[in-house]
């Protein structure tokens, strides 16, 4: 029973993606890049500051977040490199596929922790302020292997990633424990209102709904370590570090996130195949219908009954 409640409240956000299926033909690639465009530079940016800035955060949190959460990233690079024989003849193509098994979709991490407990929206802002710059660099350095990019472009795109900018400027609010007027704050919660529901709709536009058809031994090993491995990993380091429950949950969710629905645009920046990229986080994304709820039924049962 749990599971199936749990599931029905992570239905309505499936419902959006599919619905984003449903109606891409109404606007042009243009319009839906735009929105994913303005999703990344605003609307993501305040709902991530201002999930870490209303609430006080204190620094025990983030010490004993930010290894786990970087070791996760971590593991998914190292287990994810054990994928190359199997991959892609050219290097940078599998690099363009090798960083979705440490990507993450932040929109339905966020959708997800409402769904825990224990712990919510501070400790997932708190992940994804941890998360942002290292998987950035880690997927940004694998694909200037195979080309693009300078080493100070590259630390330039990371520096400047507006997940990143938002994610710790809202946790330095929260440590500090500052107060933002109200007026202040406002605006920058009705923009955080709208980034889920559009990012949803994107995903589904965007989305290759026929992927799962095109599951080879490449696709289910990368899908194996992002949907199962990772999220396993961080039930054992949940358990075995005897992390409160608010803390060992939202890490469960997190490393249990399908890949980030953007990770086909930087490989394309890079001259990867964008193709191959979209067909995996579609097939991340279709499979993690099940096991995310999964996951966060196994976090629910193994953290609050512990």
């Amino acid at each position: 029973m749990l599971f199936l409640s749990i599931f029905l409240g992570l239905l309505p956000s499936f419902l959006l993606i599919g619905l984003g299926g449903l109606v891409r033909g109404r606007l042009s690639d243009n319009a839906w890049q735009g929105l994913d465009r303005l999703n990344f530079e605003i609307l993501f940016p305040a709902l991530l500051f201002v999930a870490a800035a209303s609430r006080p955060i204190e620094i025990s949190q983030v010490v004993t977040m930010a290894p786990v959460v970087w070791a996760i990233l971590g593991i998914g690079l190292g287990l994810g490199w054990l994928t190359r024989p199997l991959g892609p003849e050219r290097f940078l193509d599998f690099a363009g596929a090798w960083q979705v098994t440490w990507r993450f979709n932040t929109a339905l991490g966020l959708v997800a922790v409402a769904l825990l407990q224990n712990g919510g929206l501070g400790e997932m802002a708190v992940a994804v302020g941890m998360g942002v710059p290292v998987a950035n660099l880690f997927a940004v350095s694998a694909l200037s292997r195979g080309g693009a990019f300078g080493l100070k472009q590259t630390l330039t795109k990371i520096a400047l990633n507006p997940f990143l900018l938002a994610s710790l400027s809202g946790l330095c609010v929260g440590l500090l424990k500052i107060q933002i007027p109200q007026p202040i704050m406002a605006p920058l919660e009705l923009l955080a209102k709208a980034a889920i529901p559009i990012a949803l709709l994107s995903i589904g536009a965007t989305m290759d709904w026929r992927a799962l058809a095109r599951l080879d031994r490449f696709s289910a090993a990368i899908a194996a370590i992002k949907l199962v491995a990772l999220p396993a990993f961080a039930l054992a380091c949940g358990v075995a570090l005897g992390l409160s429950p608010g803390i060992a949950s939202v890490l469960v969710v997190f490393a249990a996130l399908p890949t980030a629905s953007a990770a086909h645009v930087l490989a394309s920046a890079f001259g990867a195949e964008r193709r191959l990229v979209a067909t995996l986080i579609a097939q991340t994304t279709l499979l993690s219908a099940i096991s995310l709820p999964l996951w966060i039924t196994i976090a629910e049962v193994v953290f609050t009954l512990r």
